[in-house]
């Protein structure tokens, strides 16, 4: 597929027009560490080395965390029979280092694919932990873009985790410890059922060049031409109840079939941050707030990309967002990208019935990037659907705080690092039907002297949906686009 076609059909769907003035972030990341097992840490950041990683011969820098017990340390060559106490006692499970861990202790994890206490294809997290992937197989290094760490259930995972999240978390009885989860990438894109890849066939909804074709939506069928993978069933790729502090960060969330993260914060300050959301359906993003007070429960989510987050179903009528502002949960929102949400990129339409209360709630908006979002902002309307605002309206939406900076997405470069397919597809997303319903039909003429419902048929034609994103390519979408969105920063 041409890249001109791509960015013409970006223009007139965004008003794509400055010229490029910045080279990719990413490039440059790459060529300026080329060859090099050491990695300076960002801009701030701290050695998180202390004496009891010296087992591991180099010191691996990477950022400190919130925790400082015991580590224990993960490896796809390691054995549950080992103590976990040292890169070479490693464990083979990271269930088995999470069941053996106390709080505050932190968990460090090799590349490869991690599924589960006998391969259920979920992690459960009872525990204030960290954990932290993206280590090479020696531990001699880290870096989670090179040295993947990731949950990926297949098929036959659809009978084993049933509503599981990938990662399950709850803890909620030490409200001054922090759960952290850095450089892990979650995704259902081999569990999850699927139309085939057949662009020829009007009911698969499968633009070219696409893996796979719509996704099938949880409790219908597909009725398409084929099919791929094994079930779509209602579960998070995290799901947390957490009293304390919760930090998500480097982290890739991909092809979730019922939200990227569903969360209920019991109180604490939360940071979801740097991380890459690609072709969720549902939500990529919702916390609740579990107190029913004003300012006891607050995220901070920042320099995230979020791209192509999908409605509830192929009629596209609701959910389809990208962050929810929900109610008695305080948030700044910030130096991010949103783009390709099927509703809106920002949703604020949940109010607490306690006047006081809500009133009391605190939001920021600020240095955001939108574009070819269906609303860079969704609000209640009289007519008990949705206002669609746009990023250059939001000076004028009173009770929301919106600073400067929120604006329009006009680089280029960051367009060409999304799978080209899935761009087109979207920027061509097509939706139709028919509707068989006759209320004058004979039948229903006779259903209804006999006190049965008329019935009709309808029929809903969708180009794309929810259609499967190639994983390891939302790795390319960090550092992107300079200071904006998901970055290298580990």
């Amino acid at each position: 597929m041409k890249l001109g076609k791509i960015l013409a059909a970006v223009a007139l769907t965004v008003a794509v027009s400055a010229p490029l003035q910045a080279q990719s972030l990413l490039n440059r990341v790459k060529s300026s560490v080329e060859g090099s097992v050491k990695r300076e840490i960002s801009k701030g950041a701290h050695n998180a080395v202390d004496n009891a990683a010296k087992n591991i011969g180099d010191k691996v820098k990477y950022r400190k965390t919130e925790n400082n017990g015991t580590r224990y340390y993960v490896s796809k060559s390691g054995s549950n029979k080992n103590d976990g106490k040292s890169a070479e006692t490693a464990f083979k499970d990271l269930q088995k280092a999470i069941d053996t861990a106390k709080d505050g202790d932190i968990i460090m994890v090799a590349e490869g694919n991690y599924t589960g206490t006998l391969d259920q294809g979920f992690i459960d997290i009872n525990k204030y932990v960290t954990i932290i992937g993206g280590f090479s197989a020696d531990f001699s290094d880290r870096d989670p873009f090179a040295y993947k760490s990731y949950i990926r259930p297949g098929v036959k995972h659809a009978d084993s985790n049933g509503t599981k999240a990938l990662f399950e978390i709850d803890a909620r009885n030490m409200p001054n410890r922090a759960v952290e989860i850095d450089g892990f990438g979650f995704d259902l894109g081999e569990e999850n059922k699927y139309a085939a890849p057949k662009p020829e066939s009007d009911r698969n909804g499968c633009p070219e060049g696409c893996i796979s074709g719509r996704i099938q939506e949880i409790g219908g069928g597909l009725g398409a031409d084929g099919t791929i993978g094994g079930l779509c069933m209602s579960h998070a790729l995290i799901h947390a109840n957490v009293n304390g502090r919760l930090v998500i960060r480097n982290c890739v969330f991909a092809n979730g079939c019922y939200y990227a993260i569903q969360a209920l914060n019991y109180g604490g300050d939360w940071e979801i941050s740097n991380n890459v959301f690609v072709s969720n359906v549902y939500a990529a993003c919702q916390v609740d707030g579990a107190v029913k007070e004003a300012n006891k429960a607050y995220v901070d989510f920042h320099n995230n990309t979020v791209l192509f987050t999908w409605c509830r179903t192929k009629e596209m009528e609701d959910m389809g967002l990208a962050f929810r502002f929900m109610s008695y949960v305080d948030a700044d929102v910030y130096s991010n990208i949103f783009g390709g949400s099927n509703l809106g990129a920002l949703e604020m339409t949940h109010h607490a019935s306690d006047k006081v209360q809500d009133a009391r709630r605190k939001t920021h908006v600020k240095d955001n990037q939108f574009f070819a979002n269906a609303a860079d902002l969704i609000l209640p309307s009289a007519s008990y659907k949705w206002l669609k605002i746009s990023a250059d309206q939001f000076d004028e939406v009173e009770n929301f705080t919106s600073e400067s900076g929120d604006a329009a997405l006009t680089d280029k470069a960051f367009l060409e690092k999304i799978n080209p397919a899935y761009l087109m597809g979207w920027l061509n997303l097509e939706v139709s039907g028919s509707d068989t319903y006759d209320e004058n039909s004979l039948a229903n003429t006779y259903r209804a002297a006999h006190g049965m419902n008329k019935q009709g048929t309808t029929i809903r034609r969708v180009s794309m949906y929810g259609n499967k994103y190639p994983f390891f390519e939302a790795y390319d979408l960090f550092g992107a686009l300079e200071g904006c969105g998901a970055q290298y920063d580990f």
